[in-house]
């Protein structure tokens, strides 16, 4: 094995740098193995100081043909995101802010892109291997100068739910290795696990008979260095993880343990990851992004119409440099544009528009997500969206009042926002206190979500109402929005009633806290 060059990028020789150890320019040579490294408890360790995390992005990704040539694998974009991008920005939302990154092929441009890592609020430091071709094993090995303390091992082109993270790094164990697996059936191209017992046994893509599937997340300790094998041949990681297995060193860690259940998202979500070796797992891979930042639609709508048609818009405007807050001051725009058409009388344009708003007001959010641009800011959003739907009702009725002479739509209005305001408190209130949504808690709760009172929904009287106006009478407008006070109240009634219901529950099966 020829000599593996180490130099962090940004540290000067002789310094001490963001990972413990010291830069230095020297050589790891394979007929040379380290003494043993002590093995630490890991306790919880997610939540001591700022967790390390190694990623390995040496690889040239040869089976991506076309998309690695003369670039790494790891800057392949997934809706408009670097592989290697996606898992820094995972890691940093399990609460990792300090990576080492091992690059090899075109390593030049990986650093180049990423900097210091300041762009993405981390701090980055790397190592170059100069024989990657030689296997991720390879790639491990030239980090281990640089890591004295217990960190995480990550692949570049391993993307993956940030709750399986964030659950690993509390996981308490005493082996140098702890893998996060998934027991599921193998694919062909899977690395396979056989453990018993919480132990592996044995891993690698040829294993028989396996139980479950190796992930590429890891929980280790400096310890695991010792176990990557002396050859001059290609060392693979897993030969580093079957070493430690042999020692009885090396255990599991269950994704299915992770809880499923996203309040914010109204779902369940099943813990998740990819593996991205060719196109077709790009594709798997978007799919699954999209899906996962979907929100469980509330009303029928939504969940029939609007979904497919938000999930294909936000794969094509992932590819170009849209940002989500630029999607939310469009829906703005167009949300006013709605009250302004109501109130000057274009009433079949404005209530078309407005269909069209439900749709464009799912994209902001949801693109945020699956381009990982969130923020606490981007929560003001519901707010603002709730502005200009009170807006529509109000610009309908004073144009009905002062062109239709009725009085009815100014004694409606307001009470179909207050009823509007008052389960919309209801139900943004019972999520922040039980910590799941109102219409998951049961049956009932799930069928009723599908007609229970929703801006989407709305509209639906309101063309009818327009139509309808058009060709009989204008009567029909103040019939739409007497039928739209009847919606809100029964959505006010029920979800009271239901949140009365399951909060008590709630109480009854808490234990009280008393204090003196």
């Amino acid at each position: 094995m020829s000599p593996i060059n180490v130099a962090p990028a940004g540290v000067q020789i002789g310094e001490q740098s963001r990972f413990g150890g010291l830069t230095q320019q020297t050589c790891i040579n394979s007929h040379t193995h380290s003494q043993s490294l002590p093995q630490p408890i890991i306790k919880s360790f997610g939540r001591s100081r700022s967790v390390k995390a190694l990623i390995l992005a040496a690889g040239d990704g040869g089976r991506l043909g076309n998309l690695t040539r003369n670039k790494p694998k790891a800057l392949v974009r997934l809706l408009g995101v670097p592989l290697i991008e996606r898992v820094i920005l995972t890691a940093k939302q399990a609460g990792i802010s300090r990576f080492l990154i091992v690059c090899g092929y075109c390593g030049d441009k990986l650093k180049s892109f990423l900097g210091n890592g300041k762009r993405l609020g981390v701090a980055i430091d790397y190592v170059e291997n100069g024989d990657w071709e030689k296997g991720n094993g390879s790639s491990a090995c030239s980090a281990r100068h640089l890591i004295t303390e217990n960190f995480v091992l990550l692949m570049s082109d391993h993307i993956f739910d940030p709750r399986i993270l964030s659950s690993l790094m509390s996981y308490e164990t005493q082996s140098s290795i702890v893998l996060a697996v998934e027991r599921k059936k193998p694919s062909h191209e899977d690395g396979k696990v056989l453990e018993k017992n919480g132990k592996i046994i044995a891993i690698g893509k040829h294993v028989e008979p396996s139980n479950c599937v190796d992930t590429g997340i890891f929980l280790c300790t400096p310890g695991l260095f010792d176990y990557i094998p002396i050859a001059d041949s290609k060392i693979e990681f897993s030969d580093c993880v079957n070493n430690a297995a042999q020692h009885g060193d090396a255990e599991i860690f269950d994704i299915h343990h992770v809880k499923s259940y996203s309040s914010g998202m109204r779902k369940e979500i099943s813990p998740w990851w990819v593996d991205v070796d060719t196109e077709r797992d790009l594709q798997t891979a978007e799919r699954l992004l999209i899906e996962n930042a979907s929100k469980n639609p509330s009303d029928a709508l939504a969940a029939y119409v609007h979904k497919p048609i938000e999930n294909k818009l936000v794969a094509f405007l992932s590819r170009f440099n849209i940002t989500p807050n630029q999607l939310t001051i469009v829906v703005n725009i167009l949300g006013y544009s709605v009250a302004a058409l109501y109130l000057f009388g274009f009433l079949l344009p404005a209530c078309l528009l407005s269909f069209i708003v439900g749709i464009v007001d799912g994209l902001d959010g949801k693109l945020a997500r699956v381009k990982m641009k969130t923020s606490k800011l981007g929560s003001l959003e519901h707010s603002f969206d709730l502005l200009f739907e009170f807006s529509w009702f109000i610009a309908l009725s004073i144009y009905m009042f002062r062109e239709l002479n009725s009085s009815l739509a100014l004694i409606l209005t307001p009470i179909i926002i207050l009823f509007i305001s008052f389960y919309r408190h209801v139900y943004d209130q019972f999520r922040k206190t039980s910590g799941k949504s109102l219409d998951d808690m049961g049956n009932f709760e799930r069928k009723f979500k599908r007609i229970a009172g929703r801006r989407n929904l709305y509209n639906l009287p309101l063309l009818a109402g327009i139509l309808l106006a058009r060709f009989y009478s204008f009567h029909a407008l103040d019939g739409a929005l007497l039928f739209i006070l009847l919606q809100a109240a029964m959505t006010a009634i029920v979800y009271a009633a239901r949140a009365f219901k399951h909060l008590k529950a709630l109480d009854e099966h808490s234990t009280p806290f008393h204090t003196d």
